[in-house]
């Protein structure tokens, strides 16, 4: 291959579409959750990841399937962490078995902001899929990802 082949500037191209997709939402949502809750999109996903968790075996998350979950490094997640805890949407605390182990819950306040802020994220989301539907270059993009069924 070189990297004038035909098939890498097709794979480059999908790729540079894909990332347009994904930035274009991004900001939408990003412009929405800081207007109505400010909330940046990662403060977001941080909490809606973490108001997940449960009480059953494997119910709550490390530090580092935290970080994955929300596409950050672990410094950054912790950093992330640290800033929403001190805005009382979250706290930390000891694994009852494990005493090396640090887990972080989602505060009453955390997630109430969550729950105001869902409908926020949702609107915004069908916004920018919609309005990218119109670019016949992110269309095929859009449907996709619409097509998706992804289990929670």
């Amino acid at each position: 291959m070189t990297a004038t082949d035909p098939a890498l500037t097709a794979l480059a191209q999908g790729w540079c579409a894909l990332s347009l997709l994904h930035g274009r939402i991004e900001a939408h949502i990003e412009r929405a959750l800081q207007a109505k809750h400010d909330l940046s999109v990662r403060e977001y996903s941080l909490l809606d990841v973490l108001s997940r968790q449960h009480d059953g075996e494997g119910g709550h998350l490390q530090m580092k399937q935290v970080a994955d979950a929300v596409v950050l490094s672990q410094s950054a997640t912790t950093r992330l962490v640290t800033r929403l805890e001190d805005r009382g949407l979250l706290e930390r605390y000891l694994c009852p078995t494990d005493r090396r182990g640090i887990y972080t819950n989602v505060t009453e306040a955390g997630l109430q902001l969550l729950e105001k802020a869902r409908p926020t994220n949702d609107t915004a989301l069908r916004e920018a899929l919609d309005e990218a539907a119109r670019n016949p270059e992110l269309a095929p993009l859009v449907r996709a990802v619409e097509s998706l069924h992804v289990p929670a």
